[in-house]
């Protein structure tokens, strides 16, 4: 048995993943999480073959959680099943150790056949997508920067971004003044919003 976790926030979408894998004869779904860190958690727990995690979730996004799992050494397989067709976001993926990259408009089948190929060392990658994600360009933002920009993003103030990640509101300043010139932006909020569409955010 290929023993699996999901992680997904909208109840929904989990509870359908799940009912549709419970038919395959060879896979188990041994852990279900509605959030990153309690995926995590799971991970940790129960040592799973394979993570099947959406992207956007609270508490740590898809692509954190893979960063997380790779370096503490996990020996989970992480697939990524998400809305988010561009390509910025599969390379982001791919740099972060996911092993696929599947879109939630595929087929059931789709995603049974890409547990299995990534279970047995292979890779999954949505076809519409694979072409395309190194095409996408190399992703100029430091981890530092997009932290700030992610935090900008969500309207927070500069003291609150530096309290928050603490750092100096001048070293916050000086991080979104990089984002801005680096994606050629007027201000923080057009800067989160084109790293947001190219998948660095």
């Amino acid at each position: 048995m290929i023993r699996t976790v999901l992680a997904e926030d909208q109840g929904l979408v989990l509870g359908a993943i799940s009912a549709l894998l419970s038919l395959e004869q060879d896979l188990e779904v041994v852990g279900q999480a509605a959030d990153g860190q309690a995926a995590l958690e799971l991970c940790r727990g129960l040592n799973p073959d394979v993570l099947v995690t959406d992207i956007e979730m609270p508490r740590l996004s898809g692509l954190d959680l893979a960063e997380r799992l790779r370096a503490e050494g996990s020996p989970v397989r992480v697939i990524i099943v998400t809305t988010f067709g561009r390509a910025g976001y599969l390379r982001r993926a791919l740099e972060v150790g996911a092993r696929g990259y599947l879109l939630k408009d595929a087929p059931a089948e789709q995603l049974a056949g890409a547990i299995r190929r990534v279970h047995a060392g292979g890779r999954a990658i949505a076809p519409e997508l694979a072409e395309g994600a190194w095409d996408a360009g190399q992703n100029p933002l430091t981890d530092r920067e997009r932290q700030v920009l992610q935090a900008a993003e969500d309207g927070a103030g500069t003291g609150t971004i530096a309290a928050a990640l603490g750092l100096s509101e001048g070293t916050v300043r000086n991080y979104l003044s990089e984002a801005i010139s680096k994606l050629e932006a007027r201000g923080r909020v057009e800067a989160a919003r084109k790293a947001r569409e190219l998948g660095w955010l």
